[in-house]
């Protein structure tokens, strides 16, 4: 039986008592879920010594309440901090206009989309771009050529959708 076997049979064994059992600590099915994901996959990274141990399942628990303590802990310290610093900006712009893009924004491949946030809303210069992304100055500019001419598309599309369904709503 090979190690990633070994693995297998052991998270189809235990992966949902684990679970419950870091749900009961954490109080949080989401979190117990991920604290649990996350030790089986600090177990893929080393299976031949993983497979070696004479309780897996307890290893595997221990570092799942681990890592979800020191979620619990960093989250506390974030919490904290926010609290000093005061409550987060509003985004208060709601108009039609603002959505849209958002809604395009949201369609345009990753790599795109940072460009074109970090260079126009976050003004960056193309250059720190660049150094941000580690990627050449030919790259964002060429990237940036293509957001704008998707993004174009995509808000003219939606500019004519607007139009169409006003002008439909104007009728009946």
């Amino acid at each position: 039986m090979s190690d990633d076997d070994v693995i297998s049979d052991i998270y189809a064994g235990c992966f949902r008592r684990l679970v419950v059992q870091l749900y009961a600590v954490t109080g949080d099915l989401g979190e117990a879920q991920e604290a649990v994901q996350e030790a089986f996959t600090r177990a893929l990274a080393a299976p031949r010594r993983f497979a070696k141990l004479d309780n897996p399942e307890s290893w595997l628990r221990r570092v799942a309440v681990n890592i979800a303590r020191t979620r619990h802990r960093r989250r506390r310290m974030l919490d904290g901090l926010l609290r000093r610093v005061g409550p987060p900006p509003v985004v208060a712009d709601h108009s039609p206009e603002h959505l849209a893009l958002l809604a395009a924004l949201r369609q345009l491949p990753e790599h795109q989309r940072y460009v074109l946030a970090l260079h126009y809303f976050v003004d960056l210069p193309i250059d720190e771009v660049a150094q941000t992304l580690h990627i050449s100055v030919g790259t964002v500019k060429s990237r940036l050529s293509r957001a704008r001419r998707v993004l174009a598309l995509l808000l003219s599309a939606d500019t004519a959708d607007a139009s169409t369904f006003g002008r439909a709503d104007v009728r009946s």
